[in-house]
C-alpha cells in the first residue's frame, strides 16, 4: 500500500537533484495569479505553495490576487501575456472547468493555457449556519420542494463550481433554490455567517476550524469519498443525492510556453509538493494530494468540464 511516509521516501531524492547548468531561469519574480479574494482557497493553495517552492528558484515567488467573474478575470489576465514562464494562473477549479459550461468566456480554458501540473484534489463542503434551520441534506431538499426559490445558497461566482454543486444538486433533487453570487470563498462565508444566506459551499480550509468548532455545520461532502478531518460528515451521495464534484487546483501558464520553460517549472514545483510545509498544509486543511504532470492534469480539467456540459444538456 502507498502511504504518504513511503511516498516521501520514495521522492526524497527529488529536491537534492541539481537542476542542469542549462535549465531555464527566470530573470524576474515570479507571478502566482490567484482569481479570487485573500483567504479563500484558492489563495491559501496558492501561498502556501509559494513558500514551500522558494527554495528552488533563485527569485521570489510572489501571489498576486485578481477576483472577480469566478475567476475568469485572472484567467483572461493571464491568457493574455507572454508565455514567458513569470506569470502563471492558480487554476483548474471555475475558471477551467466549470464557467465554460454557463457561458462564453473571452479565452478557451482548453486552448488558452498550457497546464504545468496539478497540485491538489481539493474537497467541498455544503455547510450551513449554526443553529440553522438545516441539520442534513434531506431537509434541505425538503425545505426547497415546499417553498421554491426561497432557501439561499453562497457560491464564489455565477458559473463557478461552488454554483456548479448546486445546480447539480438541484437536478438531482428535482427542486429550485436561489443562487447568490460572491467574488470567492471568504465573502461567502461572511454571508453565512450574517444570515444572509442558508448555505454555501466551502474548501475545508475557507472554514477557518469553524466546522470542528461548531461555529458552522457541515450537512455534506461533495467528494466521492468523506474527508480524514471531518470523517463524521456523510457525502451527498451517501445522503442519497448522486452528486459528485470536487474542486482541483495546479499551475497554467499561457499558451505557448516553450518545452524547457514547461521542465523547469514542472520539475521545480513538484519538488515543492514534497516540502514539509507543503505536507504541513495538506494535513490541516484536509485537501487531497491531487499531482498529475500538465498533460494529465489538462485531461482531468477537460473531463470535468465536458462531465458538467452533459450533465447540463440533460
Amino acid at each position: 500500500m502507498t502511504t504518504r511516509r513511503t511516498m516521501l521516501a520514495g521522492t526524497a531524492g527529488l529536491a537534492a537533484t541539481p537542476f542542469a547548468a542549462n535549465a531555464w531561469e527566470p530573470a524576474r519574480p515570479i507571478q502566482l495569479i490567484a482569481g479570487f479574494p485573500p483567504g479563500g482557497g484558492t489563495d491559501l493553495q496558492a501561498r502556501a505553495l509559494a513558500e514551500a517552492a522558494s527554495r528552488f528558484f533563485p527569485t521570489p515567488i510572489v501571489v498576486m490576487n485578481r477576483p472577480g467573474a469566478g475567476g475568469a478575470i485572472a484567467a483572461q489576465q493571464v491568457a493574455g501575456m507572454a508565455p514567458d514562464g513569470l506569470n502563471l494562473l492558480v487554476g483548474g477549479g471555475s475558471e477551467s472547468t466549470s464557467l465554460a459550461a454557463f457561458r462564453d468566456l473571452p479565452y478557451d480554458p482548453k486552448r488558452s493555457f498550457r497546464a504545468i501540473l496539478r497540485i491538489t484534489r481539493q474537497p467541498l463542503l455544503i455547510v450551513a449556519k449554526r443553529g440553522g434551520r438545516f441539520a442534513d441534506m434531506a431537509a434541505v431538499a425538503a425545505a426547497a420542494k415546499a417553498a421554491p426559490g426561497t432557501v439561499t445558497h453562497a457560491s464564489s461566482g455565477i458559473g463557478s463550481i461552488y454554483h456548479a454543486v448546486f445546480v447539480l444538486f438541484s437536478a438531482a433533487a428535482g427542486v429550485e433554490m436561489l443562487h447568490v453570487p460572491f467574488s470567492g470563498g471568504a465573502p461567502s462565508l461572511q454571508a453565512l455567517l450574517s444570515g444572509t444566506v442558508d448555505l454555501a459551499v466551502l474548501a475545508p480550509e475557507e472554514t477557518g476550524g469553524m466546522v470542528q468548532s461548531g461555529e458552522i455545520r457541515a450537512l455534506a461532502v461533495c467528494s466521492a469519498e468523506r474527508i480524514p478531518i471531518l470523517p463524521e460528515v456523510p457525502t451527498l451521495r451517501e445522503a442519497g443525492f448522486d452528486v459528485v464534484v470536487e474542486n482541483m487546483k495546479g499551475l497554467n501558464a499561457p499558451a505557448g510556453l516553450p518545452d524547457e520553460i514547461y521542465a523547469s517549472l514542472h520539475d521545480r514545483f513538484r519538488r515543492a509538493l514534497q516540502e514539509p510545509a507543503w505536507r504541513g498544509f495538506l494535513d490541516r486543511t484536509g485537501t487531497f494530494e491531487g499531482y498529475l504532470d500538465g498533460p494529465g492534469y489538462q485531461a482531468a480539467m477537460d473531463a470535468v468540464l465536458d462531465g458538467l456540459r452533459a450533465s447540463l444538456r440533460r
